[in-house]
């Protein structure tokens, strides 16, 4: 901090003309224009001129952001050089101006959304400023789309109220301007009703899965969730308010509803009321029932929601809700002939209108998964579009307000890269460039039709991503892609200059101490036999930067060799790689000892799944602390192909295997997770010669490892083979749960 300001007051003796600004201005989301000026502004000793509430709100923000970052401490003062002042002149709700010249910085704008975004632009130019100095320009600004959000799952798993706010306050960082807050499922009650004090003592609380779902300590059954009060609601509400970020809460119905009914199951169709919210992942059958006393119910939480999020929507789900409990029921059927309803679907229809005629007499806007367009909802209703881009092209056509969601390109549950170090999550790698990559213009609506088009939102359900940790990689910096889609004008947007400006969005990241998914950064190694050498081939899953390596075990700089293609190298070489941007480095370097036995090695994501059915990264089935091994498989049919292996020698082989319990709701489609009927009581892992169904020439028998919660490793003997051939491994078991998954398989030579 120190030669921070040296060099700041060092400078200011120098003429403008010395100093040159970068030729990239690493701002994101990329401003609508931008207009270079002549000359440069030393920022290091300005005071900030604000003379009301919202330019003084924006200034200070301001003044935060600086100092978190490292920068000098910017104090407000009548007659500062750095500017915010209100101008209705400015056309938008979110537009700014920011103007720098060599003798200070003015933002303004007609909205305090407006200074506060002009706000954030020139915090990330002095973050990025050399020597105290920023570039004189100007900037008109003003977003693409009115609706730029995240999704913050909260039901699956209980995230404290700090990390919310958390949330909150990055979403600020990258111009994010809607948090929508599921609060409500079938594994979790979130939200406190004084009217209905079961939905948080019974319905906030489950016990987990497996063996995490009992105490190692006490060999109790483990409570796990947690719920959010009125106070801490108004708290964040209120913290994102300061932020221009609005707060829009979800309580799912008719679907995705049993921890509501275990807390009171009269609200269920009877015979299938759930004693507790429930600990399995999938589409659940359970239903809210179409009672009068229901809506009553309903009616009265969405009325105490109402008091407590001044938003002007209320999501109320609509997705996923399956049938089969309304077709069952005599009393649902009464109920739908004495409507005149004919279908279980138009019964959902008018369950949702009904609640949104309650919400439309209290001032507020429903919002539903695009479902809800099977029944006639008002035309107030604002639809959110997750089965692709069809159900947004369908409600504007039919002129709703849309917003685009879809599945699985905006789903944050999705892994971003291939590694072995990627957090728990589905398969389906959905990376930094698909996502910024997406056209949120549908080509099949018309200029007028997308004018119902208020945005993009990301998705983070957290089915599989149990702390707070694995969110925060999870969303950054991919919610920092979508911020960019939802701002920036699509004529300006380009992959290649995003990706030259995410190392300064990396920085401020690391300025402020947030954390964000570095795995897809650093490099990926695959070896093979090249005469009598070993070759390895590098790769980074992001594609950003270039990668340089060193032979001789010592970290790469910036001067090291840049890798172009496979290296050729002696047993026994040290190998280190990392991705550089420019002179900076990117993610962690990785090391290896090149050595034989790399040959014979491979991880679960090296190998081919011999389905693409639920392929899933899911947690060990350890306990509740500490560190769990995550494992790749398809849940359909653990199944893994290890292509060409080399056979040669070899006599027996390692396996670490590891257990996960087999909580997944798959109605009928279970029928189609089947297992080879297994010899000893654990089963075996079995490994098959060219195909999954080629001569079976090694069984390892799981004993030894079936009571453990955590990985194990096995060892078995194998048929001696020649060559390299392709090797299937498969599991042997009586069932289901819990689930054996395969980690990593080691060929050992015979000694």
């Amino acid at each position: 901090m120190r030669r921070f300001l040296l060099a700041a007051v060092m400078l200011s003796c120098m003429p403008a003309a010395a100093w040159a600004a970068p030729p990239e201005l690493s701002l994101l989301p990329l401003p609508a224009a931008v207009t270079p000026q002549a000359g440069s502004f030393l920022f290091g000793h300005a005071k900030i001129a604000a003379d009301d509430a919202g330019s003084i709100a924006a200034a200070r923000r301001l003044a935060d952001l600086v100092a978190r970052s490292g920068g000098p401490a910017l104090r407000l003062a009548k007659g500062g050089t750095i500017r915010f002042r209100h101008d209705e002149s400015i056309a938008g709700a979110e537009a700014y101006r920011l103007r720098i010249t060599p003798g200070g910085a003015t933002v303004s704008a007609a909205t305090d959304a407006g200074l506060f975004y002009g706000a954030t632009t020139l915090w990330q130019l002095i973050a990025a400023a050399r020597n105290g100095r920023i570039p004189a320009l100007t900037i008109d600004d003003a977003p693409a789309f009115t609706w730029r959000g995240v999704m913050l799952d909260s039901a699956r798993h209980f995230q404290p109220a700090s990390y919310v706010k958390q949330l909150i306050d990055r979403m600020a960082m990258e111009k994010l301007n809607v948090l929508h807050w599921h609060l409500t499922d079938d594994q979790g009650w979130r939200l406190q009703i004084d009217k209905y004090p079961r939905l948080t003592s019974v319905g906030a609380w489950r016990q987990p899965a497996g063996a995490a779902g009992v105490d190692p300590k006490t060999g109790k059954p483990a409570r796990y969730g947690g719920f959010y009060t009125k106070a801490e609601v108004r708290e964040i509400v209120a913290y994102a308010a300061a932020r221009h970020i609005m707060v829009v809460p979800e309580i799912e119905m008719p679907g995705h509803a049993s921890a509501a009914i275990a807390a009171y199951p009269r609200l269920g169709v009877p015979g299938h009321q759930p004693p507790a919210p429930l600990s399995s992942w999938g589409v659940i059958d359970n239903l809210f029932n179409s009672d009068d006393s229901t809506f009553s119910f309903l009616d009265d939480v969405l009325d105490e929601v109402i008091d407590l999020f001044p938003s002007p929507y209320i999501h109320v789900g609509g997705d996923e809700a399956v049938k089969g409990q309304w077709k069952a029921d005599p009393a649902t059927q009464a109920r739908m002939k004495a409507l005149g309803i004919a279908t279980e679907a138009d019964l959902q229809g008018w369950f949702v209108a009904r609640i949104a005629d309650h919400l439309k007499q209290r001032g507020r806007r429903l919002v539903g998964w695009d479902e809800i367009l099977e029944g006639k909802v008002p035309a107030s209703a604002t639809v959110m579009s997750w089965h692709g881009v069809n159900g947004a092209i369908t409600a504007a056509k039919s002129g709703h307000d849309a917003i685009l969601a879809p599945s699985p390109d905006f789903y944050l549950d999705h892994i971003q890269s291939d590694s072995h170090d990627e957090p728990p999550g589905r398969g389906g790698v959905m990376d930094w460039k698909h996502i910024y990559s997406f056209d949120p213009a549908p080509a099949a609506l018309t200029p007028d039709e997308r004018r119902h088009l208020l945005g993009v939102q990301v998705n983070l359900w957290t089915e599989h991503v149990r702390t707070t940790a694995y969110a925060d990689r999870m969303f950054w910096p991919r919610a920092a892609a979508l911020a960019e889609l939802g701002w920036t004008p699509a004529a300006r947007r380009d992959w290649a200059g995003f990706a030259a400006r995410l190392p300064a969005e990396f920085a401020r990241y690391r300025a402020l101490g947030l954390s964000y998914d570095t795995t897809p950064l650093e490099p990926l190694a695959r070896f093979d036999s090249a005469g009598g050498q070993i070759s390895v081939m590098l790769r980074q899953p992001a594609d950003i930067g270039v990668m340089r390596y060193t032979l001789d075990g010592t970290a790469p700089s910036a001067r090291a060799p840049v890798y172009s293609g496979p290296l050729a190298l002696e047993a026994g070489t040290r190998l280190s790689a990392q991705a550089f941007a420019g002179a900076g480095p990117l993610g962690s370097a990785r090391s290896w000892l090149v050595e034989p036995a790399l040959l014979r090695t491979r991880t679960a994501e090296e190998m081919t799944l011999c389905r693409s059915g639920v392929a899933l990264r899911l947690e060990d089935d350890g306990a509740t602390a500490g560190a769990r091994r995550v494992h790749w498989g398809d849940i359909m049919h653990p199944c893994w192909v290890w292509t060409a292996a080399p056979l040669d020698g070899v006599a027996t082989i390692s396996a670490e295997v590891g257990q996960v319990p087999f909580n997944f709701a798959l109605g009928a489609a279970l029928s189609y997770v089947v297992f080879d009927k297994p010899r000893t009581p654990a089963g075996e892992l079995q490994i098959r010669l060219d195909s999954c169904t080629g001569a079976l020439i090694g069984s390892i028998p799981l004993g030894g490892a079936a009571g453990n919660s955590g990985v194990s490793r096995i060892t078995g003997s194998i048929a001696p083979q020649t060559g390299r051939h392709d090797l299937c491994m498969t599991f042997s078991q009586a069932g289901p749960d819990p689930l054996w998954m395969l980690d990593r398989l080691t060929l050992d030579p015979a000694p």
